[in-house]
């Protein structure tokens, strides 16, 4: 997960700028900085280390060997990875260590002034997580199982195991992390920038190591594992904070307002978020917050209760993209996709520039419907594992819900999209959608199959289905118990994955007709005799 923070140098001698922090060693930083009373000097530099997660970096035409691996999704992302990784066999040659050195030079080259900002923002601990046996050796455990270091964005289906492996990988790569962010600190100390630098730590979400069922993030509702994340925050001016923990409900959308304050720089009256030292200090609290992700559930909290607005129906439309850049993380928007743009009237937030407006095509695969609304009292259930239905809370965060919409200048058709009227004082018994949805909540908190439920082969519900279907045999037995599978929308969305994958994702084979699948590939396609897990028996 990318992180974010800041530095910001203030005048060394402002009487206030005193005290000695003792910050938590977590999760690596992002740093800003500056001179109060000015901004920083636009030297406007950027930096980018290269190599993480399938970046095409290194060319190279013949395949890299790839030892036997549990990751059922592998494309040209997941092939380039494994390029990649040829070239980062040691520390010093990570994207995350070359961050944080470049981050290091720029603090070394310019402590002694004022007027700077500084943004070390690092990759990790995203996946893959890949890092040196070094660290992999803090987590010592047993396991002789398929390399796995990267999930899949799926529920789990792995063995237990295997996942508890996944998250030792991913341990082994934070306390690298922490590593880094250790570097900084310590520098920290070496310059002397306690009593007049700010420092803030912070990241951008988590991420599901078999919580809920799940791996990663995006498919599942956005629960508290991925959008509670870590935040602390040094503050010279404020020396009484230094140790203390805070309640108080804050945003990221807060820390660009606090660095202006930092700054002494004027806040725009359209920016949203609050500063930290008004709402931790109860002077501007923030009594709800509003989150989630385009085409998503809408989701509200007070800090109590978690609210998870759903669309109303199957379609989850009307939907629209708004943008003046017409891309995505990975490509450009289509000529298809633009021929039903038209202009936007502008947001109150855009300075009078018309958007263009998109019609979005979601998939039923993905959208909020597959899970339900969803409604959680932190209170009595922090792990969010049992769904409450509370029809007076409900309505009450309901209303919350539109009124931050609206103060959000939310698009009309949010509203329609998610059975909601315009005005708060509209919303009725009638608008609530947690009972009416409950059974497809409860089918979607259902865990998946796992590998080990299922007798297994030479093919078998884990092979690359693009391998299985080469072999006839393999893909008329498909065709037999599962009829029209291979003719739908799910090979579309998960053609990269496993039979047993897309039943987790989509609950479409059923576990009967997996079942049937795997015997019946057992039986055509049976282990070697030379496989070191054949025993004699198909395995299960």
């Amino acid at each position: 997960m990318g992180t974010a923070g800041a530095l910001r140098r203030l005048d060394a001698r402002d009487p206030q700028a005193a005290g000695r922090p003792h910050p938590p060693r977590q999760r690596p930083p992002a740093l800003l900085g500056g001179r109060r009373g000015h901004l920083p000097r636009p030297l406007h530099l950027l930096g980018v280390s290269r190599g993480q997660e399938g970046d095409a970096w290194k060319g190279q035409v013949a395949d890299p060997e790839i030892p036997e691996n549990l990751r059922a999704t592998r494309n040209d992302l997941w092939r380039q990875d494994w390029v990649n990784r040829q070239y980062l066999d040691t520390e010093a040659k990570q994207p995350q260590t070359l961050t944080f050195d470049a981050g290091l030079e720029f603090l070394r080259t310019n402590h002694a002034e004022d007027d700077w900002f500084v943004q070390i923002e690092t990759f990790d601990p995203h996946e893959p997580f890949f890092t040196q046996d070094h660290y992999k050796d803090l987590y010592p455990h047993d396991y002789e199982g398929p390399h796995f270091d990267w999930p899949d964005y799926n529920r789990v289906t792995e063995t237990d195991e295997q996942v508890r492996h996944a998250r030792y990988e991913y341990a082994a790569l934070l306390s690298m992390c922490d590593h880094s962010l250790g570097r900084v600190l310590d520098a920290m100390d070496e310059l002397g920038l306690w009593d007049d630098t700010l420092l803030i730590v912070c990241t951008d979400h988590g991420y599901l190591l078999g919580e809920k069922g799940w791996w990663a993030k995006v498919v599942t509702p956005w629960y508290n594992e991925l959008v509670h994340t870590p935040l602390f925050v040094h503050d010279p001016r404020r020396p009484g904070r230094a140790g203390t923990r805070d309640a108080a409900l804050v945003q990221t959308v807060d820390l660009a307002p606090t660095l202006l304050d930092f700054f002494g720089a004027e806040i725009p009256q359209d920016m949203r978020g609050r500063l930290l030292r008004e709402t931790g200090d109860g002077q501007h609290p923030r009594y709800s917050a509003l989150f989630g992700m385009f085409g998503g559930h809408v989701n509200i909290t007070d800090g109590r209760y978690v609210y998870m607005r759903a669309c109303h129906d199957d379609t989850n439309q009307p939907l629209y993209e708004h943008t003046l850049m017409p891309t995505r993380i990975r490509g450009r928007f289509t000529p298809e996709e633009l021929t039903g743009l038209t202009l936007a009237e502008p947001f109150p937030f855009t300075k009078g520039v018309p958007t263009l407006r998109i019609p979005a095509r979601p998939s039923p695969l993905l959208g909020p419907q597959r899970f339900g609304t969803l409604l959680f009292d932190l209170e009595t259930d922090p792990l969010q594992e049992k769904p409450t239905s509370d029809p007076a809370v409900e309505l009450r965060l309901a209303r919350l819900l539109v009124e931050r919409l609206r103060a959000d200048d939310a698009p009309a058709d949010q509203y329609t999209r998610l059975g909601l009227p315009y005005d708060p004082e509209d919303v009725t018994e009638a608008h609530l959608l947690v009972d009416a949805q409950r059974e497809r909540a409860d089918a979607g908190r259902r865990p998946a199959a796992r590998s080990d439920e299922f007798t297994e082969g030479a093919l078998n519900l884990r092979t690359p289905l693009a391998e299985l279907l080469a072999e006839p045999a393999a893909a008329d037995a498909v065709r037999r118990i599962v009829p029209g599978l291979l003719d739908t929308e799910l090979l579309t969305v998960r053609g990269g994955s496993t039979l047993l994958q897309i039943a987790a994702f989509t609950g479409h084979p059923g576990r009967a007709q997996l079942t049937a699948v795997a015997d019946e590939l057992a039986r055509l396609f049976p282990v070697p005799d030379d496989h070191p897990s054949n025993d004699g028996e198909p395995s299960r």
